[in-house]
């Protein structure tokens, strides 16, 4: 059995410019890990300017990893087992998040705890699968754990179209909430097919003068956006940011609770995203596939771009 493999990898930190597409040894999976031959990855805006995508902490005060491997969405095939894995076989197809202190999964083959891993869905081939992870993850985490949203409730989610906005469009409609979102013009009609009740062009109109008393705000924008999404509250309501802590002045002044939160990996809640996948009422949104040798030009559209959903890369044409 080869000892490398090709992957993506930058030797010094930076964006894009320093990704290359090169030989690198192949991983040996540890104690309950399982080796994943990589079938397709997906890659995330911002994810190169992480702390813990170049060390082992998410401060960036820990041990420097470089040369590191991008790209924490993986869907792949386990091809060989750690010590003490079980409930996990060779053969079996995967997907799931990849910690973030940890390599990622533009490459051949990547090391993954088993534990963070969860059965591929049967609808989705591997490129579709590896777009699900990071972004359904935080849709899931933020409105089912931190917001606790339940059918007959109402939800405000900032950026509809987005890679986590569209999912947690999808899924507060699964769980039977009442969904408003804002997203541009050109996207209206894409975020109503996901199941928004209402969407609002952010850039013509100001989303408080359409929305209040809402039960939850999902803000993945931050900033101006976050704070004027308080006036769209009920007493009592929650508003979960992915991007920044929420006021807790804000959040007293208006009798509210406000969260944020960084998606962990997590089987349970990806078996939940699994089962609406399966059931027909989520559908990840793929952008384009790329070659993993075009790595590098993927994180460099991110950059300049607004891509309708994922970038997913496909390392292997089997499965």
């Amino acid at each position: 059995m080869t000892t490398t493999m090709r992957a993506v990898r930058a030797h010094r930190r930076g964006g894009p410019e320093q990704l290359v597409y090169e030989n690198a040894p192949r991983p040996a999976p540890g104690a309950g890990e399982v080796l994943v031959r990589v079938h397709a990855a997906a890659v995330t805006n911002g994810e190169l300017a992480w702390d813990a995508t170049w060390s082992d902490s998410f401060d960036g005060t820990g041990r420097d990893r470089t040369p590191v491997v991008p790209s924490h969405e993986v869907s792949g095939v386990v091809t060989e087992l750690g010590p003490g894995v079980t409930g996990t076989a060779v053969g079996d197809e995967v997907y799931g998040l990849i910690p973030f202190t940890r390599d990622g999964a533009a490459a051949e083959y990547v090391t993954v705890p088993a534990d963070v891993l969860a059965a591929k869905p049967s609808a989705l081939d591997h490129p579709s699968a590896a777009a699900v992870p990071l972004a359904a993850l935080t849709a899931w985490q933020a409105l089912a754990d931190h917001a606790s949203l339940s059918a007959g409730e109402s939800v405000l989610v900032h950026g509809g179209a987005g890679g986590v906005g569209s999912f947690a469009v999808q899924i507060a409609a699964a769980l039977g909430a009442r969904v408003t979102a804002t997203a541009s013009a050109r996207d209206r009609e894409f975020v109503a097919g996901l199941g928004a009740d209402q969407v609002i062009d952010y850039a013509a109109e100001r989303f408080e003068d359409h929305v209040a008393d809402v039960d939850v705000v999902l803000d993945t924008v931050g900033g101006d956006t976050l704070a004027r999404s308080w006036a769209t509250l009920r007493r009592g309501g929650t508003l979960v940011s992915i991007v920044q802590p929420p006021d807790p002045d804000d959040a007293a002044a208006r009798g509210a609770r406000g969260v944020f939160f960084v998606v962990e990996p997590d089987r349970t809640g990806l078996a939940a995203v699994t089962g609406l996948i399966d059931d027909g009422r989520l559908t990840p949104v793929v952008d384009r596939v790329v070659p993993l040798s075009d790595t590098r030009a993927a994180y460099e559209a991110l950059r300049s771009e607004h891509p309708r959903g994922k970038i997913v890369v496909r390392v292997s044409e089997d499965g």
